[in-house]
């Protein structure tokens, strides 16, 4: 049957991979009802702007000229000639890798490492151990296990090896990366995408007005497809097919669906199985993302500082106007604060301007000024910032990477796939994943 003769598919979901899906899938000739919960499309690849002049995403997005290229916006973005990452240790900052690399006690602790993995068969079992026997015990246990464990919210002993998958290539790779953006003036990408090489080739861009506007350029050729404040309420599985979708109350007839939904909460849209019910305990780390507004520019040693330090409440601060001059006023920059929390815990329910102090307290150890230069900020608050890798359900977790078992479903995006990739992976892994499903039509 061709494909303008079947039951539309439906995409759960207006984010970057939704929106990637339909378009794909219409191009291709296939019918396609997209059903967004929001008001608004773009998800976690929303962008905001504020009177002040300031621009802030959900965390820092960085795209690169080849994702850019590919939606067809190449030509409004602005390149951004530098990315950096710092770790601040003692009240000082080692750049990444080679400042950490130049402290005595990380090097010899790595190279042993290093030896004692080539004499060993044995596998890590957990991310502390992988840690350890890929950095080496004093790299891993002052700041490797500190970050992944605020960041997940997880002891690193339960946490499954394979959160080390989500980590940059090998240093000498990452170092050959860093010196050609530095010969280029371009922040060439490292560690960014794993569904493509990497090169000297492909370095970030920003587009014009922020990330959303990806999202915008996807959507521009599918405003007849896209129902906004549409949350699906179930999907319908006969046979072990995906039979239909009910929306608003309602049931439609569907030749499938592909969902961008979080796996716990797709658990509980499915029905007339139990196939993905274990899903339901997989877990995701809610996170604030505090954008303090300051005075001057410059701030922070680099555009990213890492903070492993267990008593200082945030992992992460980011000060974008570093690389990316242009999302904050003359003479004034923009500080992005992560804080791992939980849903209703203090952090999470604190009001914005009473979040700016409590992040002020430990920012003053590093940016001295910091109260006096200190212009108010924005909270950015996800329950499901990123998903998290726990030993007790990582084999089903590597059985649902492979398949959903249910013919006619298939979970796309990052929270979707429950899997550690940034934006450029979302897109080509989505494209993938259409792929696949033109095959089965």
């Amino acid at each position: 049957m061709p494909f303008t003769m079947r039951k539309p598919v439906a995409i759960i979901g207006g984010g970057i991979a939704g929106l990637t899906a339909a378009l794909a899938l219409r191009r291709r000739g296939v019918a396609v009802c997209l059903y967004e919960a929001g008001k608004k499309l773009a998800g976690l690849a929303a962008s905001f702007h504020d009177e002040d002049g300031f621009t802030y995403d959900f965390g820092a997005h960085f795209i690169t000229n080849r994702l850019a290229a590919a939606i067809g916006i190449g030509a409004q973005c602005r390149n951004v000639r530098h990315y950096g990452e710092t770790v601040l240790l003692d009240g000082r900052a080692y750049s990444y890798p080679v400042g950490l690399l130049r402290i005595p006690r990380f090097s010899l602790s790595g190279l042993a490492s290093r030896i004692k993995a080539v004499r060993s068969s044995s596998k890590p079992q957990s991310a502390a151990e992988w840690f350890e026997a890929e950095y080496g015990n004093a790299l891993a246990n002052e700041v490797a296990i500190p970050l992944i464990e605020a960041w997940s919210g997880a002891p690193a002993s339960e946490l499954a090896p394979s959160v080390g998958d989500k980590i940059a290539g090998g240093i000498g790779h990452t170092l050959a990366l860093k010196l050609a953006g530095h010969l280029t003036r371009r922040a060439v990408a490292s560690g960014y995408c794993r569904e493509q090489p990497e090169s000297i080739h492909v370095w970030h861009v920003y587009p014009e007005g922020g990330v959303s506007l990806l999202c915008e350029q996807i959507a521009d050729g599918l405003q007849d497809a896209v129902h906004l404040e549409s949350p699906v309420e179930g999907i319908i599985v006969e046979s072990q097919r995906v039979a239909a979708i009910r929306v608003n109350g309602r049931e439609h007839e569907v030749s499938a669906v592909m969902s961008t939904v979080p796996v716990h909460v797709l658990a509980k849209l499915v029905e007339g199985t139990t196939t993905v019910q274990h899903l339901a305990r997989f877990h995701y780390r809610p996170m604030v993302f505090v954008n303090m507004r300051f005075s001057g520019r410059n701030l922070l040693p680099d555009v990213v500082t890492w903070t492993p330090e267990k008593h200082l409440p945030f992992f992460r601060l980011t000060e974008t106007p570093r690389s990316m001059p242009w999302l904050a006023p003359p003479d004034k920059t923009l500080v992005t604060v992560d804080i791992g929390c939980e849903v209703g815990d203090e952090v999470w329910k604190m009001a914005d301007e009473q979040l700016g102090e409590f992040c002020l307290e430990d920012l003053r150890s590093i940016i001295p000024d910091a109260q006096r230069r200190y212009l108010g900020c924005k909270a950015l608050r996800t329950p499901i910032a990123y998903p998290v890798f726990l030993n007790e359900y990582e084999q089903d977790r590597l059985a649902f990477e492979r398949s959903t078992e249910i013919d006619g479903l298939y979970s796309i995006g990052r929270n979707g796939e429950f899997a550690h990739v940034l934006m450029e992976d979302v897109y080509w892994r989505t494209l993938k994943k259409v792929r696949q499903l033109l095959a089965s039509l």
